[in-house]
């Protein structure tokens, strides 16, 4: 059903107050579709990429190198939310950083759109760059638009607007996996391009029902700051300009000379960003006791997200080599199977929210550490089942689709166990100097995750090979029994965190 608008009385001053979305102020209908048609991009062209990498038509490249390719590009998303962040805080205001953000990646989905290898590269910055700006500034403009934390209707308004990114990603495969797989991989990126202009047109026509606030600079650079801020970027970006003209002049330059640095930069920045914290002489005994705690769900995390995450490289390059793609001999792209888990999320996230409540009225709503312990079991468990289809293969066989799309399911189970409870004990056990910057930290935790996936594979790990992949499933096991199996420990950490 089409989202409606409706008149509705809210608190004066509201923006949007004289309609609503859903009952919501006017501009969350705004945010919503440019979250819609940012995913739509963002999800249509991820589908693609691997299979791209891959083909005979496209890069033909090896399967070790497109998950590294793919790891590394899904890795610097996350890892560019912090910086994008701080631009929104710090230079642009949310809303310009969300304009600019959206052009950004509409130009990287052109640039990847052209039948070019040279640019192909080139385009996946742009859009790893557009992404990360737009991914930490659309939600705080979310926020913007209710009247502080106590608003009743703002936990709904997220919803919603979550709502938005399940949408888009369900629909983008479908779409733009159709396109790219059936008929050209360039005129597939080229929808992505599509959908995220259609999500900037509106998003500009929009914006006037957006709260004020959302185009103030809460922290703007002072001109000293400024002028140091840009010495150190065009250091930086000098040296990387001379090392790399030294590299392809002496005519050493190979894909890893770009690879292995950014991969080792997704494990390194987020040790690097947790250690600072950790160490900051100006948190007093309990802040220091929560971040030792945060430590704990941190790394388990980033297990759970090294896993989870091959559910759009190594298991999509399975089932484009392996697998018997249609159900009832009806046949269908590979990219279908990047839809699984988002119309599983819709359908299974109201149930499982009815079911928190119910445990929790009758006093038996399992902890925030057993919730995070039971998801990595799950996400262990899932490639415990992909020993199956695995061995199918090796027999010289191919998978039936069924065993793939019972493993997203497991997989999509174990997130809804644990990123909701993720993003909530980030929020709770952050320190307040760093209260703003917290959820970034907690992007990093898939930053980390993806780099090492990216590492192994440049490290020549075949990651679909049985042991690797059972090496992964008893790691993933047995970091979740480990937080089981500490969790008075940790709780005792967490101090009044529940």
């Amino acid at each position: 059903m089409a989202p409606s608008l409706t008149k509705d009385s809210v608190s004066p001053g509201t923006p949007g107050s004289e309609r609503t979305f859903f009952g919501q102020p006017r501009g969350l209908a705004t945010l919503f579709m440019t979250e819609m048609w940012e995913r739509f991009s963002y999800y249509g062209m991820r589908a693609l990429l691997p299979l791209y990498l891959v083909a005979p038509g496209g890069l033909h490249l090896n399967a070790a190198t497109a998950t590294a390719i793919y790891s590394v590009y899904v890795s610097l998303v996350y890892l560019l939310a912090m910086p994008g962040g701080w631009f929104g805080d710090r230079v642009w205001g949310p809303r310009k950083t969300v304009a600019v953000a959206g052009g950004v990646i509409m130009l990287g989905h052109l640039t990847l759109a052209l039948p070019f290898s040279g640019t192909f590269y080139m385009g996946l910055g742009l859009v790893a760059i557009g992404s990360g700006l737009l991914k930490a500034n659309i939600s705080t403009m979310v926020g913007h638009l209710y009247d502080g934390p106590d608003d009743p209707r703002r936990d709904g308004g997220f919803t919603v607007f979550y709502m938005g990114i399940n949408l888009g990603a369900f629909a983008a495969p479908l779409v733009i996996g159709t396109i790219g797989e059936n008929v050209n991989w360039h005129l597939g990126f080229a929808l992505a391009a599509l959908g995220m202009a259609l999500g900037l047109a509106q998003f500009l026509i929009g914006s006037r029902h957006l709260a004020p606030r959302s185009s103030v600079v809460p922290t703007p650079l002072s001109a000293e700051e400024k002028v140091s801020t840009l010495r150190k970027a065009a250091i930086w970006a000098g040296i990387a300009v001379v090392f790399y003209a030294i590299v392809g002049f002496s005519g050493h330059y190979t894909l890893n000379w770009i690879l292995v640095p950014l991969t080792l930069l997704g494990v390194i920045i987020p040790t690097m960003v947790l250690v600072r914290i950790k160490r900051d002489r100006n948190l007093d005994r309990v802040e220091q006791s929560k971040m030792s705690a945060y430590i704990w769900f941190f790394v388990a995390a980033a297990v759970f997200w090294m896993i989870y995450d091959q559910g759009g490289s190594t298991l999509a390059i399975f089932a484009d080599s392996s697998a018997e793609n249609s159900v009832l001999g009806w046949s269908f792209p590979v990219s279908w199977y990047q839809s699984v888990n988002p119309v599983l999320i819709m359908a299974l996230a109201p149930v499982f929210a009815w079911f928190w409540l119910a445990l929790n009225r009758r006093g038996k709503e399992p902890s925030t550490i057993v919730k995070f312990a039971s998801g990595l079991v799950l996400v262990g468990a899932s490639f415990f089942l992909f020993l199956a289809p695995l061995s199918i293969a090796e027999g010289g066989h191919k998978a039936a689709a069924m065993w793939l799309v019972a493993i997203y399911f497991v997989q999509t189970v174990g997130e809804l166990l644990l990123s909701p409870v993720g993003l909530s004990v980030t929020t709770k056990m952050a320190p307040a100097k760093y209260a703003s910057q917290m959820m970034g930290v907690w992007f990093l935790a898939v930053t980390a995750g993806d780099a090492t996936t990216g590492l192994l594979s440049l490290a020549g790990v075949g990651l679909n090979g049985r042991y690797v992949v059972a090496l992964e499933a008893t790691l993933a096991v047995v970091a979740g029994a480990a937080v089981w199996r500490y969790r008075n420990r940790v709780k005792q950490l967490m101090g009044g965190v529940h």
